[in-house]
């Protein structure tokens, strides 16, 4: 990594129930909380928007939360964003198939339409040189209504920030999820 972790006991004792929900949670306390950590106004906000987009209540299911939240991380290529994705997601959806073929989602008849046209907004979104159209929109509210497409533009912008961040700083993937093979970040765009 780019930038180093402390040691735990140089924390604030304030976030030390975090990570050690983390270690219940994932079996180990994730490298990017202890690099958030470092500033932890910044961690504590952070934390609570993740919270806030991952909550059982939200207009958007578990699994397409998923597919949002790898398919941002592969075309970041944030390698520790798709190795803890990619398990939350093989654990959500009860199988490793849409984890594998996630990165060539177009050419697969894997994904239902409601999830295809999230998809689309997801790298309209991501990618750059892409833009977000009326006509894309309209497509979402097929699905969604308007607070569902804001939480979903604010979990894509999350996992934005989320990604960017793992990827500058080099996090190195912690082993929560054994690929395969390494997916492509992008997929004729």
């Amino acid at each position: 990594m780019r930038v180093s972790v402390k040691t735990l006991k140089e924390y604030p004792w304030i976030l030390r129930p975090f990570f050690w929900n983390q270690k219940r949670k994932y079996g180990a306390i994730l490298q990017p909380g202890l690099l958030w950590a470092r500033v932890p106004k910044l961690f504590g906000a952070v934390a609570m928007l993740y919270g806030v987009l991952d909550r059982k209540s939200s207009p958007l299911s578990p699994v397409l939360r998923s597919l949002v939240t790898v398919r941002v991380s592969q075309i970041n290529d944030c390698r520790f964003c798709v190795d803890i994705n990619s398990a939350t997601l093989a654990k959500r959806a009860d199988s490793m198939e849409k984890v594998t073929q996630l990165a060539a989602w177009k050419e697969s008849s894997l994904f239902d339409k409601k999830e295809q046209v999230v998809l689309e907004y997801t790298e309209a979104v991501t990618y750059s040189e892409q833009r977000v159209t009326d006509e894309l929109v309209d497509r979402l509210k097929v699905f969604f209504d308007e607070d569902g497409i804001v939480e979903l533009t604010g979990l894509i912008a999350f996992q934005n920030l989320s990604s960017k961040f793992n990827s500058a700083l080099d996090v190195p993937p912690q082993g929560f999820c054994k690929l395969p093979n390494n997916p492509s970040k992008r997929n004729n765009v």
